[in-house]
């Protein structure tokens, strides 16, 4: 068995290296095509001794991502982004087709796609997407839409061609990827290229339910959820025909659009998400954001009850402790609440609400001393972030009452 994997990259000299680097012996060919780039990834490319083609942007992701299949040799396709890197437990593991190892009960002769879970860093409430970027090189499976782009259309295609080919899921997290961190969206202009691609594919095919859940996701990240709301109604207006996974997002979507106006209709669509036959971890999102809601309902037990349902899922999720610890300090549970609030803390060392929160339990509890350490903390790393934050908390804790001996030891004097 060999792996081939493609790539379609531009000004990517900076993240290249990271992504290939982590592929050394897993792969037996490395497939890049440019589609412009001014920086030196071409020179990077060559070095790790990729082939490398120039192709002239198409304006449309899977027409490029289709001309990087048609270059590959390999018995099999790996499709990666510069700004994403491979697990390293997971290579061996993708090889292992060639080892005639049984794969979760399935003979691996009968296995096409494999879906591979990645994680989005710097993405805290809904960390997780499920992606199907490993597959065999065959000339029926091909990327369509030209943004969002899925071979899952064509892969499905075959198997009711043939019924004996199985797709199937690698249960931990084999991709990191970085590209949607906000200062990285917001500095290659990813919303305003990602909007006009959809718009214009839905102007001539409007029933995509994927490309319609995947712009409303894009219109809520905006701040418009006026516009949002349509597409995920017209989607969920057929939803026998959807699967598991873009029902689960569409009600996670229309619950976000719901959640402030109609907290009813949000906690609706959050129960009909977590009913989804997805991946739990796929689940966080929901998880979090109901806890929240119910939380603002004065719901604590159910609230805890998510937050605690999310840490079992993913014990790593700073944001579940962290709601966990304001959820039970609401409770009167201080103990429980400076418990979670430091687990947050371990997870995330800057994360300056956790220390906030973490100082006004103690405080509560009358350890003045330890409280102004982490009001001091939490001041410090506001000063990085948001300045305004930090003069926020320094007016709040003046307010409290604290002995001024001891304000006068501490960031607050």
């Amino acid at each position: 068995m060999s792996i081939s994997l493609c790539m379609i990259v531009r000004d990517e000299v900076k993240t290249l290296p990271r992504c290939l680097d982590s592929v050394a012996n897993v792969v037996d060919e490395i497939i890049v095509v440019d589609t412009g780039s001014n920086d030196g990834t071409c020179d990077v490319a060559n070095a790790y001794k990729a082939k490398v083609y120039a192709l002239d942007w198409p304006n449309d992701f899977a027409a490029a991502r289709n001309v990087a299949l048609g270059y590959a040799t390999g018995d099999w396709i790996l499709v990666l982004d510069a700004d994403e890197v491979l697990a390293p437990r997971v290579g061996p593991l993708l090889r292992q087709f060639d080892e005639g190892q049984v794969w979760q009960d399935i003979d691996p002769a009968d296995v096409l796609a494999v879906n591979l879970l990645r994680q989005e860093l710097g993405a805290p409430q809904a960390p997780y997407t499920l992606i199907t970027r490993f597959f065999r090189r065959l000339p029926e499976i091909q990327f369509l839409r030209p943004y969002h782009e899925t071979v899952d259309d064509s892969v499905t295609a075959l198997q009711r061609q043939e019924s004996r080919w199985q797709v199937v899921t690698l249960d931990e997290v084999a991709i990191y990827h970085t590209g949607y961190a906000p200062d990285v969206v917001i500095q290659r202009g990813k919303f305003d290229r990602a909007r006009a691609l959809m718009e214009q594919y839905l102007e001539h095919q409007p029933e995509d339910n994927l490309l319609l859940n995947k712009l409303a996701a894009l219109y809520l990240e905006q701040g418009q959820p006026d516009a949002a709301l349509p597409l995920l109604n017209q989607a969920l207006s057929q939803e026998e025909a959807l699967d598991a996974l873009t029902c689960y997002e569409l009600y996670y979507h229309r619950a976000l659009v719901y959640r402030s106006e109609q907290p009813d209709y949000a906690a609706s669509d959050y129960q009909q998400a977590l009913a989804q036959d997805v991946p739990p971890k796929l689940k966080l999102g929901s998880l979090i954001n109901f806890g929240n809601l119910k939380k603002n309902q004065g719901d604590l037990v159910g609230a805890i009850e998510l937050f605690q349902q999310a840490i079992t899922i993913d014990p790593t999720m700073a944001i579940a402790h962290y709601n966990l610890g304001v959820t039970q300090r609401l409770r009167g549970y201080f103990a429980e609440a400076i418990v979670a609030y430091k687990r947050a803390i371990t997870l995330e060392p800057n994360y300056a609400e956790a220390y906030q929160n973490l100082g006004v339990a103690l405080f509560k509890i009358g350890k003045l001393p330890e409280a102004l350490q982490c009001f001091s903390q939490a001041a410090l790393i506001y000063e990085q972030l948001n300045p305004s934050r930090a003069i926020e908390l320094k007016q709040k804790v003046k307010s409290l009452g604290i002995p001024q001996k001891l304000l006068a030891r501490s960031y607050f004097a």
